[in-house]
Formats: C-alpha cells, structure tokens, sequence
C-alpha cells in the first residue's frame, strides 16, 4: 500500500513527501479516510529518508527492511480527511541509537498542522 505521491526532499536525516487523499486509501469511507492513516503516512515517510541512508551507505542492491517498533504518540488535529487534500509529511530522525530509530513526523495541509505523529524503528 503506497500512499505516498511525491518526494519532495530527502537526506539521511529528514525527508518530506506529499500525499493526496483518495477513495480507494485504506479506512475510507463515502467522506473521505480516517486520520489513523497519518501514521501510515508518517511511517512511509521515514522510510524514505531511512531508507535513503541505507542505500547511501550500503548501496542500492542492499534488502534490509526497517519495522515500525511503537507508536509513541499521535495527536490528529483533524476529524476527517475530504478525498482530494494535498497532505505533506515531514519526518526527521530525531534520535539514533545503533539500529533504533525515533522519527518525529509533522503532517500538513499548506500551513495548516493536521497532525504529530511520534514512531520508534528498529531497522533490521
């Protein structure tokens, strides 16, 4: 399930990618997705800049995948995605610790902050 549209940026510590709601998303309904999908949203996010790292310094044949460990927080400042919202997702490695990861995410909406989203990673 590939929610993310874009990547607009990326490094080994931080990417943002951008996102657009639609009606075939998981936890969809007849008006618009769940806000639970943020942490879909913000876990794909790290992937791209952990996975960015990884290719960096292991090259691109390299396979290791990374688990999402723990939901540390989520607070959803939103009820309801409508279908069609543009939503950027910046996620920033906010501590690293051998193979563990915390990652912090910001979802938005232009400036509007629809979402905190806190995950802890183990990259395999």
């Amino acid at each position: 399930m590939l929610l993310v549209d874009e990547i607009l940026s990326v490094d080994s510590a931080r990417a943002e990618t951008l996102s657009r709601v639609a009606e075939n998303w998981p936890m969809a309904d007849k008006e618009g997705v769940s806000p639970m999908i943020f942490i879909e949203l913000a876990a794909q996010t790290a992937g791209v800049c952990n996975g960015w790292e990884r290719i960096q310094r292991l090259g691109k044949s390299s396979e290791k995948m990374g688990w999402l460990v723990a939901i540390k927080r989520a607070d959803f400042h939103i009820d309801h995605l409508p279908f069609g919202l543009e939503v950027a997702a910046r996620a920033e490695n906010t501590m690293v610790f051998d193979k563990f990861r915390e990652v912090t995410s910001h979802l938005y909406h232009k400036d509007a902050l629809l979402a905190e989203v806190v995950l802890q990673l183990y990259q395999a």
